[in-house]
């Protein structure tokens, strides 16, 4: 069955709701707070006549011989009705209700599962927090001052973003609402105009839904995407239907954008008046390079936002379920990569000052990186490699240094992966091609 959904105004209209019960109440109390004058007859008092001059009726009798008699009454009026838990005997139906007042968020499943509505009413609300009531009322005052000046709407619309995207809402959210309306009324004066704001936001290890909520938004919200290379097409589909999509990623052996590029884009479109998102795979800070951008955004007068990512130095393991630290076992963990000058020569200090050592894109130099840590560590040292990790393709090969870089060809291993050394990765029977769930 279809519906069209619809909003209706019943301030001062008559609605009647039937029945006794917990469901009559709840329902004459929603008709009330939506300004409805609402008339609630007993079950034993119903009689066919009753309806009339109705706008809406609810039936909550739960008495089959009520739901009939409303029902064809209703139908014979043209009264709308909804039979509480009777969708054949529905005209409409009642959704879930988020009350952000004056924003209202409806949520129905068309009647196939109240109780996932009201599920998602509650994953709603969490999002929702109490701020976006007076956000929207905000946004409404500064609508109607803009649309007496006469601003075209592409004008408004860079306004209505603007105010979107700053800081508004987290002001509201602490109840500093002189604050925020003086920081509104700065920014509809400006047009919507002045300068952007780049935000470096960690992607995590790959599965978009270890992202934080601080990126989700960002992502939503942004004028421009500048990602990576490997971040998945999933987690960019999280990206507003209006923004700009940029790959600025690097790949071994494939063209690869100049990092001084990056930053001169990033730049450019701040000064421009753009909210830009420079999404990078895992933590901004960890192997990512976010740490040179930062640098030159800030000499340039650019206002930064900072969002760190799950690491795939410590995301990988977990997916695989391997613990890098581990009671009586491992109690150091260190973190380096397999690329960049003098990388190599460093793995076997590395080795053996910590109990465990995750090294980061270490595929393209396995055979040597295993090598160098065997001979530092010992061959027999156990060892695995991890690809893809957090992904539904994710792939795993283990053993010792001596055997890891031909178990990993045999697994099919494929960049991105992480090679983790040391006694935790044996603590667990590990299973080539396993993917363990995590919820990071």
């Amino acid at each position: 069955m279809k519906y069209y959904p619809v909003f209706l105004d019943l301030a001062g209209q008559l609605c009647i709701v039937l029945g006794d019960g917990k469901f009559a109440v709840e329902k004459a109390a929603a008709l009330r707070e939506a300004g409805a004058d609402v008339r609630v007859i007993s079950s034993r008092d119903y009689r066919p006549g009753d309806l009339a001059g109705a706008r809406l009726v609810v039936d909550a009798s739960e008495d089959e011989e009520i739901n009939r008699l409303s029902w064809q009454e209703a139908e014979a009026a043209g009264i709308l009705i909804n039979v509480v838990d009777r969708p054949a005997q529905c005209r409409f139906i009642a959704p879930a209700i988020v009350r952000r007042d004056p924003l209202l968020v409806a949520i129905s499943t068309s009647g196939e599962s109240p109780f996932l509505a009201s599920m998602l009413r509650a994953r709603i609300e969490r999002w929702l927090g109490h701020e976006w009531g007076p956000f929207v009322a905000l946004v409404g005052a500064v609508r109607r001052r803009l649309r007496e000046q006469g601003l075209p709407i592409s004008e408004q619309t860079r306004v209505y973003r603007r105010l979107l995207n700053s800081d508004v809402r987290s002001l509201l959210r602490a109840r500093k609402t002189a604050e925020a309306n003086r920081l509104a009324a700065g920014i509809a004066a400006a047009r919507g105009d002045g300068a952007g704001r780049v935000a470096l936001v960690g992607a995590g290890p790959g599965d978009p839904d270890l992202l934080t909520m601080k990126a989700r938004d960002l992502i939503a919200d942004a004028d421009y995407v500048l990602h990576d290379a490997l971040i998945a097409p999933e987690t960019l589909a999280l990206c507003g239907p209006d923004a700009r999509l940029e790959n600025v990623g690097k790949r071994g052996g494939h063209a690869s954008t100049r990092q001084a590029n990056i930053n001169a884009r990033l730049i450019e479109l701040a000064g421009e008046g753009h909210h830009v998102v420079r999404l990078k795979g895992g933590d901004p800070f960890v192997f990512g390079r976010g740490g040179e951008e930062l640098d030159d955004l800030r000499r340039a007068g650019i206002d930064v936002l900072i969002v760190p990512g799950i690491s795939s130095a410590l995301a990988a393991p977990a997916a695989a379920g391997i613990p890098v630290t581990r009671r009586g076992v491992a109690s150091s963990v260190a973190i380096t990569t397999a690329q960049g000058g003098g990388s190599i020569e460093r793995l076997a200090d590395l080795a053996r000052s910590a109990d465990t050592l995750v090294v980061l894109m270490a595929l393209g130099d396995l055979s040597l990186v295993a090598s160098v840590l065997g001979r530092a560590v010992g061959g027999s040292r156990p060892a695995a490699v991890i690809s893809n990790a957090t992904l539904p393709d994710q792939r795993i090969a283990s053993g010792t240094l001596d055997s890891i870089a031909r178990l990993a060809t045999e697994a099919a291993i494929a960049a991105p992966a992480t090679l983790v050394v040391g006694d935790v990765v044996a603590l667990e029977q590990i299973v080539g091609l396993q993917r363990v769930s995590v919820a990071l």
